[in-house]
């Protein structure tokens, strides 16, 4: 066991070792009931998720301690599953299945990064203001989508401010659907407010997100967990809380549910028919853009913030990372591990597989290599024989997950210099737009495309990479071809 994880090497034992995995894994253990919640929303089934997460998480997990020998753990980024939720299939109108297809594609494209060239040309061409920008904004994201859930916000519209209904130009003399009224488009006119808390569910999520926040303030090790246990517990005496635990949630019909997902990517309801509209090509190949760029941004920002205060990922490290393809460094094999893991995932049935920052819970531990991992990722194995407990959790006791985790993400804020100007602009539009349009996708191309106009109208065009300017070139046709279709 020394020997293979160079235990004495990296001044550590195994049972410091095993504490830090220990550690890592209850810090993070609260994504087993925010990821089924989030992606069956989508109208995937929420045992069939449960699972394919764990598949992929044990597996990138497994990569990241034997082949890295790291001590980081990965399992569906929350950021990028809300992406997939509310963005891609919600929002854009991907199916489901399509969904995983692109979630497939960004794996395969994030190796080819990883192993060529190509990796050090996108860290040295996207600014790291933009780079800090996309993954607070992102924060900002998760936590609206958190307060929305809860039902905190309420959001009013007049008449006049009605676009559409049920995807007809909206008509006053019309007030009879034959089927009832399925979607409501309004524009600016719509305004969002503070709800009245006369709603037990509405209280519940008041509560968690004190509670949490209570034990996030404290230190409390696993604090978001036992926020979501506490909440949950609360909750039976109001009435939100539903202990009728199912036989169909068993871990035998869970695995009967992965027959739903298991390669739903490469069906003609996936794949066969991503392709098939050539006014969405554009989208289809944007999108595909977006989901590599958080993922390998939120990994690469995970180990480069852990991994140089702790000394796991030396200057070298960074330096090969930047200069050699192929997998001269443990970055480069730690990056790996992340991409694998994201392709295993979208095979399954969830989303884009990422390294957790809650790593570095474990790290301080004392975890300093792979063995770290690999008590992660045995405990999540272990946790599969939780699923029954899905449909106890209620969703006012998810939201306040979302909120902290959205909130600890927005600290990459505090290294933008928000006083440039030039600077603010292309990082507001990248961040804080991206959640006021409610679309990750959106958030990055406005960012591109406002980087670019600064640069051009401060005379310093030059510094602005050639992929930039490609980039941002296809999200202006794309947002045109949207326009026109």
């Amino acid at each position: 066991m020394s020997k293979l994880f160079d235990l004495e090497k990296n001044g550590t034992k195994v049972s410091t070792e095993i504490t830090a995995g220990i550690t890592t894994f209850f810090a993070m253990s609260y994504i087993l009931f925010v990821n089924p919640e989030v992606l069956s929303q989508t109208g995937m089934p929420a045992q069939a998720v449960f699972l394919a997460m764990i598949i992929a998480s044990v597996t990138g997990t497994l990569v990241m301690g034997l082949f890295a020998n790291v001590p980081y753990a990965l399992a569906p980024g929350v950021g990028l599953q809300a992406f997939f939720t509310y963005t891609v299939v919600m929002s854009l109108g991907f199916t489901w299945q399509e969904g995983l297809a692109l979630v497939f594609f960004c794996g395969v494209i994030n190796i080819v990064i990883t192993i060529t060239k190509i990796r050090k040309m996108l860290i040295t061409a996207i600014p790291e203001t933009i780079q800090l920008a996309i993954s607070g904004g992102i924060g900002v994201f998760i936590a609206y989508l958190g307060l929305k859930n809860a039902n905190i916000l309420q959001f009013s519209s007049d008449s006049s401010s009605i676009a559409t209904i049920n995807g007809q130009a909206y008509n006053s003399a019309v007030t009879h659907f034959t089927h009832g009224v399925t979607s409501v488009v309004s524009n600016g006119g719509i305004t969002p407010s503070l709800t009245l808390f006369n709603n037990s569910s509405v209280v519940l999520a008041l509560i968690g997100i004190t509670i949490t926040v209570i034990l996030q303030i404290k230190k409390v090790p696993a604090s978001i967990l036992i926020g979501i246990v506490l909440t949950t517990l609360i909750g039976i005496p109001m009435g939100v809380t539903n202990l009728h635990i199912s036989s169909a949630n068993s871990l035998i019909n869970s695995i009967g549910a992965l027959k739903t997902t298991f390669l739903a990517a490469f069906s003609s309801q996936g794949m066969g028919s991503l392709f098939t509209n050539g006014h969405r090509i554009l989208l289809v190949l944007m999108t595909i853009l977006s989901f590599s760029l958080s993922d390998i941004f939120d990994s690469l920002g995970t180990f480069i913030g852990t991994g140089r205060r702790t000394g796991i990922f030396s200057a070298e490290d960074e330096k090969d990372l930047e200069d050699k393809p192929g997998f001269s460094s443990k970055l480069d094999r730690a990056l790996f591990a992340d991409s694998i893991a994201t392709g295993v995932g979208s095979i399954f049935g969830t989303s884009n597989i990422t390294t957790y920052v809650e790593s570095s819970a474990g790290i301080g531990a004392g975890g300093r290599t792979g063995l770290t991992s690999v008590v992660v990722a045995i405990l999540f194995l272990l946790s599969s024989f939780a699923s029954p407990l899905l449909s106890v959790i209620p969703d006012a006791a998810i939201a306040p997950a979302l909120i902290i985790v959205g909130i600890m993400m927005m600290s990459s804020f505090q290294k933008i210099n928000w006083s440039d100007f030039n600077e603010a602009v292309p990082a507001f539009m990248a961040s804080i737009f991206m959640a006021f349009c409610y679309n990750i996708t959106y958030g990055i191309a406005a960012g591109f495309i406002f980087y670019c106009i600064v640069k051009t109208v401060t005379g310093k065009a030059k510094e602005i990479h050639p992929l930039i300017w490609i980039v941002s070139a296809l999200f202006v046709i794309n947002f045109t071809v949207l326009a026109i279709a």
